[in-house]
């Protein structure tokens, strides 16, 4: 069977099990994994392998812009303190904990191999977190957090990785020269990344208006940004991330709403595959991990991997509970400006540790030998470890995160869609209010009555959706579906007058727009 074949079926499975998880509600990683597995051990099949330079280049720049270009800037500063004793403090703790329990519960575990193999496993998945929270309710400021230690824990991850697999393959480490090295790639991946950034805004804001054209731009940002990164040994995974946030940032002012639009729904198709084929591809490398190992019996294999990934479970529990509530002990400041911290939250927080595709790229990416010839003595464990830690975190504790969410009582928050009606509301009132100051004595009646009747139908809008809020959750399905149904018929009326020859192609295309967009807009008014 030809690459282009096994790509072709990867789309469609990943087509067909996406349908699966939307009527299921389980996060799609999950069964993108599972289904990965089932497929690699059919027998006849050739084995896929997941190259890691692959996943480094193709798929790992374009998924971390995008989480970046989603994650609100003033909202990622707000949380900036937690953000960063997750996707440092707590990468770096993990990496430590796991490499003892590796080195002493595995026989033949050195300590350098031990640390390469926590490195590997430390960061959670950015993919993972954000679709294990999609959905459930959780509040803004958790997704917040989750989002943004997945965007940076990465660059920790992989730096840590880096130099234990040089203290592995040379058998030194120096811990200061370490230490310095890592505020130099960190820090001069962030400074990249924002330069990049500054150029992109530039050339779009001189460029003409033009929806292609800008898409493609920022398809090209994340990979300039890691290529150009790591060119000098810097951290790409930063850069990138950092590009995102101040694109993100100034995305109002550089695009038009066509190029919005576009660049919306076609990085959303882009995405949604490069996800799916991922996680598909993640699960098609158990069959080629266990035949890279030899001489070792499946029950002990099981048993390494289930303390390993126990280790990294409790190992973040222990450090997220002193983490969130000793600082706020400490500090009066922090109390103040963190009211809304509570136990439950933190748990949702410290059960949210799924790992992906990063962890598995790095395993498979450690080198054959050491600097001698001498062979990894135990790269294939490793490799498997790797893999049960992250069949451990998605399975276990993404299926349980929906159970645990509801046992503990989350309520879904809605301050968010409360600020967006407020500010719909200033913003129509605001209108209305220049309006009246500067067209009134300059325009007719009519042509007043006319524009201002538009921002007033508005405001009788929002009017609605705030009575709309005080309806309890079945009225809510029950107005939904209501306005479903209203929506479906009006497109089965169109259709008939156009084959009936009462509608012209372009009367219907035109029409059709707008009930995509009210479409769209209910869609939106659901989550």
């Amino acid at each position: 069977m030809s690459n282009l074949a096994i790509i072709i079926i990867l789309l469609t499975v990943v087509t067909a099990l996406a349908e699966v998880t939307d009527k299921i509600k389980i996060p799609y990683p999950i069964l993108l994994v599972l289904a990965g597995m089932g497929i690699g051990f059919i027998p006849g099949l050739p084995a896929v392998e997941l190259q890691p330079d692959i996943v480094f280049l193709i798929f790992l720049p374009p998924i971390l812009y995008a989480a970046a270009w989603t994650t609100s800037w003033p909202d990622f500063k707000r949380a900036k303190r937690p953000i960063t004793l997750l996707a440092i403090g707590c990468v770096i703790f993990t990496t430590c904990a796991v490499a003892a329990v590796a080195h002493y519960f595995i026989p033949n575990f050195s300590w350098a191999e031990a640390f390469v193999l926590g490195a590997i496993i430390s960061p959670p998945d950015a993919v993972a977190a954000t679709s294990a929270t999609k959905g459930l309710g959780v509040p803004k400021r958790v997704v917040t957090i989750l989002e943004g230690e997945s965007l940076v824990n990465d660059a920790t991850g992989l730096i840590a990785y880096r130099y234990a697999v040089a203290a592995v393959v040379t058998g030194t480490f120096s811990l200061s020269a370490a230490g310095l090295q890592f505020f130099y790639v960190a820090g001069g991946g962030i400074v990249f990344g924002l330069a990049l950034g500054f150029i992109f805004k530039w050339i779009h804001k001189i460029t003409p208006d033009n929806p292609t054209t800008d898409t493609t731009l920022t398809f090209l940002v994340p990979f300039i940004a890691y290529l150009g990164a790591e060119e000098f040994h810097m951290s790409g995974v930063l850069a990138v991330v950092a590009a995102g946030l101040y694109l993100s940032w100034n995305s109002s002012e550089i695009f038009s709403q066509r190029t919005r639009l576009q660049a919306s729904g076609t990085w959303d198709t882009v995405l949604f595959l490069l996800n799916g084929i991922v996680f598909i591809l993640i699960g098609l490398q158990l069959p080629v991990i266990l035949n890279e190992i030899d001489n070792a019996s499946y029950g002990k294999l099981i048993g390494y991997g289930a303390v390993v990934s126990l280790a990294v479970i409790v190992g973040r529990i222990i450090w997220v509970y002193p983490g969130a509530y000793i600082p706020r002990w400490l500090s009066k400041r922090i109390r103040e400006r963190e009211p809304d911290t509570n136990v439950r939250l933190v748990t949702v927080i410290a059960w949210s540790g799924m790992r992906g595709v990063v962890s598995l790229a790095a395993a498979l990416a450690l080198p054959l030998t050491l600097s001698d010839n001498q062979p990894f003595q135990n790269r294939s464990l490793i490799i498997f470890l790797t893999f049960c830690v992250i069949f451990s975190t998605l399975v276990i504790q993404g299926l349980s995160l929906r159970p645990l969410i509801k046992w503990l009582g989350i309520k879904p928050d809605d301050r968010e869609h409360q600020d967006e009606i407020a500010a719909r509301f200033r913003i129509a009132t605001a209108v209305i209010e220049k309006i009246e100051e500067e067209y009134s004595l300059s325009v007719s009646e009519d042509v007043l009555n006319q524009i201002k009747t538009k921002y007033e139908v508005r405001i009788q809008r929002i009017a609605k959706d705030k009575t709309r809020n005080k309806m309890n959750e079945e009225q809510l399905l029950e107005f939904h579906r209501i306005q479903e149904e209203l929506l479906k018929a009006e497109r089965q009326y169109i259709l008939s007058m156009r084959k009936s020859g009462k509608m012209s192609d372009e009367a219907l295309r035109k029409i059709e727009y707008e009930l995509d967009l009210e479409e769209a807009r209910l869609i939106l008014d659901k989550r």
